[in-house]
């Protein structure tokens, strides 16, 4: 799948200007709330007519102003996950995921019900009306009304916003399933690092209308000039789980590199996908003797951003980049400049469950 899409919109105080191409796998468009997003998922599909674009799929052409085209929002074969699920009240779970199939084209390679609903666990909600689900049950039906759809492509528009923490941490696996099982590939708008951490296998920066950078999940959220304020800021790298230990302790193996986390329900030999924020990572010259965090992790200083009294530095290690924020006067003290051999010291018990998912396959 490639999506290509060239959209310019005015608004009263805000232009939409942007280019971009999306490959196979999940590209997050992320940036702000108002930077444009949940609008370029309107005009490709269909839900919006803009002043100039030209969207298409796999060579299949969607909308073009210039020759007048725009093919009707049921006729583009996309399937749409929004915030709140959207469900036909009226319509038992059982119904909507059918509603889903009525835009699979003839003869295509739809995903058949019975696999969705396992995939979903939805069995047991199937006689059940939407009013009587829970926010994560609803996003569940709604993710399994699109897949049916045998969509090219799925739109996403910040379809956890609604949810709390523990609602999310029901969702994201499923998530990550569609990307990673199904390969079904998604076009997801987020504003929420974790989310965007998971998920990603691209990213599209937003601001103000505009795709500021666009490129491989690894590199754009590793980039110091990207990253954004407080634990906003964040790296992540891939690990394979070497073995449980019987003190509560999950050892990883990252690049060749142990990490050491709070026993994780993974199987031995999973690899798995970790956000790293830069707060909790310290920098050290050289390897601590007597210290109570697990995790070390020497490598080589290769980006720097100066933000106010602390600097965000960039460290390259076996493991993958790694971000760290530390004040100006220990920059100072570190002498910290690109090509400086430092260590990334990462506490066993700083990483909050929703920063931990599946590593892409």
């Amino acid at each position: 799948m490639s999506l290509t899409v060239t959209l310019q919109h005015r608004f009263a105080g805000f232009d939409l200007d942007l280019a971009f191409q999306a490959p196979p796998g999940v590209t997050v468009l992320y940036g702000p709330s108002g930077s444009g997003k949940s609008t370029v998922l309107a005009a490709i599909a269909g839900l919006m007519r803009p002043d100039h674009a030209r969207i298409a799929i796999d060579g299949t052409v969607l909308t073009d102003t210039t020759r007048g085209l725009s093919v009707p929002p049921h006729r583009r074969r996309l399937g749409v996950i929004f915030q709140d699920g959207r469900l036909f009240p009226h319509l038992s779970v059982r119904r909507n995921l059918r509603y889903g199939r009525w835009f699979a084209p003839l003869g295509s390679d739809a995903a058949s019900e019975d696999a969705v609903v396992e995939m979903l666990g939805l069995g047991p909600l199937l006689d059940r009306a939407p009013a009587n689900l829970s926010g994560g049950e609803r996003q569940r039906v709604a993710i399994g009304r699109a897949l049916l759809s045998s969509p090219r492509l799925i739109l996403a528009d910040e379809p956890l916003s609604a949810l709390d923490g523990a609602l999310k941490a029901e969702i994201l696996p499923y998530l990550e399933r569609l990307r990673d099982e199904w390969r079904v590939p998604i076009l997801y708008v987020s504003h929420q690092p974790s989310e965007v951490t998971r998920l990603s296998t691209t990213i599209a920066l937003m601001r103000n209308g505009r795709i500021t950078r666009i490129g491989p999940a690894a590199e754009v959220m590793a980039d110091p000039a990207l990253a954004g304020a407080g634990r906003d800021a964040g790296a992540f790298i891939e690990a394979r789980v070497r073995a449980h230990h019987p003190d509560g302790v999950t050892e990883l193996d990252a690049g060749g590199l142990p990490l050491f986390l709070p026993t994780l329900a993974a199987a031995p030999g999973d690899r798995l996908r970790l956000r790293i924020a830069a707060p909790d990572v310290m920098l050290a010259a050289e390897a601590p003797g007597q210290i109570s965090a697990l995790n070390l992790l020497p490598g080589v200083v290769d980006g720097i951003r100066q933000d106010g009294h602390s600097v965000l530095v960039r460290l390259m290690t076996d493991a993958g980049p790694i971000l760290s924020r530390i004040t100006e006067r220990s920059a100072r003290a570190l002498q910290v400049q690109p090509g400086a051999r430092l260590v990334a010291i990462v506490k066993s018990f700083s990483h909050d469950a929703g920063d931990i998912g599946s590593a892409h396959r």
